[in-house]
């Protein structure tokens, strides 16, 4: 935090000043922004951010989903600092590999549920998400059928906004910016129970939105497809738990008809379900999954996909390169981090304590304390990750008017009282630092119920 606290304003109006004339942010409203100025952050520690303005604020959302060991632990700082000094950088293109990468692929590995045993590095989920849609076309190339080419994601989906990330994704937003997108990829509806699944009950939803994969398959033909891309648990769609059969079906589908199946674990991985990967806690065998954010605890940029054996011994055998990578793949500093958040997590118990602890208490205390508000229509979430639907009638399930933008609302309401909780249209999402204590999710919560209410003034 900043120390001269009397001149905590005029800081603020000089960084907002420059970061408005020279920096364009992600997902934003630019000329909005510019005059209104952005919130200025100036240091973390545990599961709390202050602003330069000298608020203290819970960070309800892990940074992007992804500080999961929280902030300020020196562990990580130090580790990056080490190998600085040892080795900047060098690249694994030429035949050449380092220490950090070749160990950090090991520990991945070691958690990594299956076979999925061997990894590609990359910088962030979109990347390993293009990396994943050329991965998978090449394996059908090389398996003599390169007309496998359609990838089958679902709406509202979210995997990252490169070009190939968009195209993939099922967000119309996004679409609308930026065409022509990757061709041959289609997409099923998304398995949102209580938005969309009118009297069925969850199991026969799940049935139904399963059913979708199989009947886009026999539409597009079996033998175009090359692999179904999902997220176990989606994030940035509005934290969309699946019916529990869903993904047992889907996992017959996809073997009916030998269609690879791809698991976005960027969100989902390294403990936020309480188990190591969303695939675990959902029990999904993917044969290839992609990994970003918690890797690092998102104190350096890193991703990475894992690769079962099917196909790893495709690429390994065929006697051609796969035309892929990136200048920092496998980064030493980035992967140095990695392999220390991943033994601080190992050593501290973090997945254990998400699964067995600090989850279930937060998913008993969201439900106790928020479900009877007269906003909050329903809640859903496991492990450290929660959604809940804003709705203007809980008996009719009757949304608000997309003009009014209740999720907004909230949000500012929850940013001006000392908690970060991010609206997704008319859903408010949750995943706070796996390290959060029991006394951090009563605080967390009764934040959240006071700005439920400041919301439904604002409203009424």
């Amino acid at each position: 935090m900043l120390e001269d606290k009397n001149n905590n304003s005029s800081i603020t109006a000089v960084v907002q000043a420059t970061d408005a004339e020279h920096h364009l942010h992600p997902f934003t409203n630019t000329g909005a922004l510019n005059k209104k100025g952005a919130r200025v952050i100036c240091k973390g520690e545990g599961v709390y951010l202050w602003d330069s303005e000298g608020q203290k604020i819970l960070d309800g959302m892990a940074g992007l989903w992804c500080v999961n060991m929280g902030y300020g632990r020196k562990e990580l700082v130090d580790v990056a600092t080490k190998q600085m000094n040892e080795l900047a950088y060098y690249n694994t293109f030429f035949q050449t590999t380092h220490t950090p990468a070749a160990e950090l692929a090991k520990e991945i590995a070691s958690v990594t549920p299956g076979d999925l045993n061997h990894i590609f590095f990359a910088n962030s989920g979109s990347e390993a998400i293009d990396t994943i849609i050329r991965m998978v076309r090449q394996y059908w190339a090389i398996k003599g059928k390169p007309y496998r080419n359609i990838l089958i994601s679902r709406e509202n989906a979210y995997h990252g906004s490169t070009v190939g990330g968009t195209s993939l994704g099922g967000m119309s937003g996004m679409h609308k910016q930026g065409a022509p997108l990757v061709p041959n990829i289609e997409r099923i509806r998304q398995p949102y129970w209580y938005g969309e699944a009118g009297d069925m009950s969850e199991e026969e939803f799940g049935i139904a939105c399963a059913n979708a994969l199989e009947e886009k398959i026999l539409e597009v033909g079996p033998d175009n497809v090359a692999a179904f891309v999902g997220e176990p648990i989606q994030g940035a769609g509005g934290v969309i738990v699946p019916p529990a059969n869903y993904w047992s079906e889907i996992q017959k589908i996809c073997q009916k008809y030998d269609i690879l199946l791809a698991a976005d674990e960027v969100i989902c991985g390294f403990g936020r379900t309480g188990s190591w990967f969303g695939s675990d806690t959902l029990a999904i065998k993917p044969d290839i999954i992609s990994m970003a954010k918690g890797l690092s605890s998102g104190y350096l940029p890193i991703a990475a996909v894992a690769v079962g054996d099917r196909i790893a011994n495709a690429l390994i055998e065929h006697d051609d390169d796969f035309n892929h990578g990136f200048t920092y793949s496998g980064h030493p500093v980035a992967a140095a981090v990695a392999i220390e958040n991943i033994r601080l997590m190992k050593e501290e118990n973090i997945v254990e304590y998400v699964g067995k602890d600090i989850g279930p208490y937060f998913q008993q205390r969201l439900r106790e304390t928020l479900s009877e508000h007269p906003l909050v229509g329903h809640i859903e979430g496991v492990g450290l990750v929660a959604g809940i639907a804003l709705v203007k009638d809980k008996e009719t399930k009757e949304f608000f008017p997309s003009d009014l933008d209740i999720g907004m609302i909230c949000r500012d309401h929850c940013f001006n009282n000392g908690l970060i909780m991010r609206a997704v249209g008319s859903r408010m999402v949750l995943s706070p630092p796996l390290v959060i204590s029991h006394a951090e999710v009563d605080e967390l919560i009764e934040k959240a119920r006071i700005c439920f209410d400041l919301t439904l003034e604002s409203v009424s």
